[in-house]
C-alpha cells in the first residue's frame, strides 16, 4: 500500500481547480482493498476518485482519496446477449468503444460520457435516450464497513433517473471494482432522441450502424460541450428536473415553447437547459466562471475559479430557476 501525503488534486478533476489531499492512493488491482480495509483507512474520511468528471473540490480533502485505476474488458455470449464486464478505472468512452468495435449494441448512444466505468452504476449514466439501467447486469463492489466483496444486481440497485442506492442508502460505503452489462444482440437502434437523426442526415445516412451513432453522438457533444482539457467543466452540472403533466400544463400555460421529454411513468423531464437559458445564464461570466455558450447545462471555469466561487454561481442559477418556474434544479456533481 503506497500512500502519498499532501497531493495536489487539480490534474485529478476535470473542473480543474486547486485543492490538496492530505492522503492519496491509488486502486490498480481490487485485492489491494483488502490491505486498506486492514490498515483502518476506512475507518477515517475517504473519498473514492474515478474519472474526476464528477466532482466539484470547494475546499481540501483533510482525509484519504482513494484513486480506482484497475484495467481490463473482457466478455461472453450467451443466447442472444452479450455480457460485458469492465474494471472499474476503465474510461466509460473507451468501453462504449470496445463494445461498438465488437458490434455489441447498446452503448453507442452513450459515447463520449466522461468519467470511469465504476461511476458509471452510482448516478445511473445516460444521454440521448438511453440510460445505464438498461443494460445494466450486475456490478462488484467493496464493502469498506465488512472489508468484503459483495454483488449487485440490478434490481438491487434501485435505479432511477440518474440516482441509485449507491447516491443514498449505501452513499460514500461501496467502492465499485467491475460492472457487468448485459447487451441484446439484436437490439432497435435508437436515434429518435436529441440531434441525432439530424447528424446522420448531414453525413447522408439512412441506414445507419451502431458505428454511424456513436460517431454522430461524439460529434454532437464536442460541438455542445467543451473540451475538459482546455476548459474546465464536469459536463452537465445539473439534472433535468422530473415534474407531474399538471405541472408541465401549468407551464405551457405560461411558457409554450418549454423542452420537456415524456416518461414512462407519465411524468415528464424538463430540459434544465432551457430553464437556465429563459434565465438568462446562457454564455454569462462572473469572474472566472461563466456558463457555457452552447450548452446551458454547463458551468466552466475559465482560467482560476475557485470551486466555492463555481457553487456560488449555481445556487444563483438553482435561486433563480426557482424564482421564475418555481422548479427547483438539482446538482448533478458531486460537492465536497
Amino acid at each position: 500500500m503506497n500512500i502519498e501525503y499532501n497531493i495536489p488534486l487539480k490534474p485529478f478533476n476535470t473542473f480543474g481547480v486547486q485543492a490538496v489531499a492530505k492522503k492519496f492512493i491509488e486502486i490498480k488491482e481490487e485485492k489491494a482493498l483488502y490491505s486498506l480495509y486492514d490498515n483502518g483507512v476506512f475507518n477515517e474520511d475517504f473519498f473514492v476518485l474515478g474519472g474526476g468528471s464528477n466532482i466539484l473540490f470547494t475546499q481540501d480533502y483533510n482525509g484519504t482519496i482513494v484513486k480506482i485505476s484497475s484495467k481490463g474488458i473482457h466478455h461472453f455470449i450467451e443466447g442472444n446477449y452479450v455480457y460485458v464486464t469492465a474494471n472499474g478505472g476503465e474510461i466509460w468512452n473507451d468501453l462504449v468503444w470496445y463494445c461498438v468495435n465488437q458490434d455489441f449494441p447498446g452503448l453507442e448512444n452513450m459515447a463520449l460520457i466522461p468519467g470511469t466505468v465504476g461511476a458509471s452504476p452510482i448516478q445511473n449514466i445516460g444521454a440521448y435516450g438511453a440510460e445505464l439501467m438498461n443494460f445494466f447486469s450486475s456490478c462488484r463492489a467493496f464493502d469498506t464497513q465488512t472489508g468484503q466483496f459483495t454483488t449487485f444486481t440490478n434490481e438491487q440497485c434501485q435505479f432511477t433517473y440518474r440516482d441509485s442506492i449507491f447516491k443514498s442508502k449505501y452513499k460514500g460505503r461501496f467502492i465499485i471494482t467491475s460492472v457487468t452489462y448485459r447487451l441484446f444482440l439484436h437490439s432497435k437502434q435508437n436515434t429518435s432522441y436529441g440531434a441525432i437523426e439530424e447528424e446522420l442526415a448531414k453525413r447522408n445516412i439512412v441506414t445507419p450502424t451502431i458505428k454511424d451513432i456513436a460517431e454522430a453522438v461524439s460529434h454532437i457533444r464536442v460541438e455542445k460541450l467543451p473540451d475538459p482539457s482546455t476548459v474546465g467543466n464536469a459536463g452537465s452540472f445539473f439534472k433535468n428536473p422530473i415534474v407531474t403533466l399538471d405541472k408541465l400544463n401549468d407551464l405551457k400555460s405560461i411558457f409554450p415553447n418549454v423542452v420537456f421529454y415524456p416518461m414512462e411513468n407519465g411524468q415528464v423531464k424538463i430540459a434544465a437547459g432551457w430553464l437556465i437559458e429563459q434565465c438568462g445564464w446562457k454564455g454569462k461570466q462572473i469572474g472566472e466562471v461563466a456558463v457555457w455558450k452552447n450548452q446551458a447545462l454547463v458551468l466552466t471555469n475559465i482560467k482560476n475559479a475557485t470551486g466555492v466561487e463555481i457553487y456560488d454561481v449555481s445556487t444563483k442559477i438553482i435561486d433563480n430557476i426557482l424564482k421564475k418556474f418555481s422548479i427547483t434544479l438539482e446538482r448533478e456533481v458531486n460537492v465536497l
